[in-house]
């Protein structure tokens, strides 16, 4: 299959922003302003990328974009393809995720290093054959690296993507439990696929924001320890971005 072998596929139009090779995208509103704070971006000034926003700056470190929000794997990667075909090299995801394993707390910051794909998104792309896509193991290291030199806890290993956030049921809980998946969330095991695809780096960090592993939900989106997660994982981006 060739990579454009698509009726319709992303393109760099002469209307199309220039694009650094470094963007962060963000899978909520909230944490895309925290991030225009720390990358010193103007929140005012931003493009429309269908319904998300696209920050360009020239005054971000190394020209960095910054991206956001989405929700749901197809969303998100009807973004990030415009992000990859307009010059994004390497790609940050920051999202939030419900936890599904009891040492995972609201809170603490995931790392993928795998995701197990429970989203129609990835089969129009590639076949994986153990049902699971992959980060970029360089970002992965990278984001490692910051967090462990920062001594942030951090929890590293496969992460659950549903299309269905009101069909997580029990039985599904279980079954990726099983699977040793510490989280759930919407977007990441699409992003890691077509970014393979496509032939870039992506690597995601996902804070978790409410727990399923008892099988009764709890939330935690007020919680000091959420939104002191959120703060931590988007400097350790920005630190990381800042190296590279």
């Amino acid at each position: 299959m060739s990579l454009n072998d698509g009726i319709i596929f992303p393109k760099k139009g002469k209307n199309s922003p220039e694009l650094g090779p470094v963007a962060v995208v963000s899978g909520t509103e909230t944490d895309l302003f925290l991030l225009c704070k720390l990358f010193d971006v103007n929140a005012d000034d931003y493009q429309r990328l269908f319904t998300s926003r696209l920050y360009v700056s020239s005054r971000s470190i190394g020209g960095i974009s910054l991206c956001g929000p989405l929700v749901g794997a197809p969303y998100a990667v009807m973004v990030i393809e415009n992000l990859i075909a307009w010059g994004a090299e390497t790609l940050f995801f920051l999202g939030w995720c419900g936890s599904i394993s009891q040492q995972v707390k609201i809170g603490d910051i995931v790392m993928a290093t795998s995701a197990l794909i429970d989203e129609g998104t990835s089969r129009h792309y590639q076949h994986n054959e153990n049902g699971r896509s992959y980060p970029s193991e360089r970002l992965a290291a990278r984001l490692s690296d910051e967090m462990t030199e920062a001594h942030i806890r951090f929890h590293s290993g496969a992460i659950w993507t549903t299309d269905a956030i009101y069909r997580e049921t029990r039985h599904k809980v279980e079954t990726y439990q099983r699977l040793n998946a510490l989280a759930v969330e919407m977007e990441i095991s699409s992003l890691f696929t077509v970014a393979r695809y496509r032939g870039v780096d992506l690597g995601a960090l996902a804070v978790v924001s409410d727990e399923l592993a008892s099988y009764k939900w709890r939330p935690g989106f007020k919680m000091k320890e959420f939104k002191r997660g959120r703060q931590a994982a988007c400097e350790v981006i920005k630190y990381v971005c800042q190296k590279m």
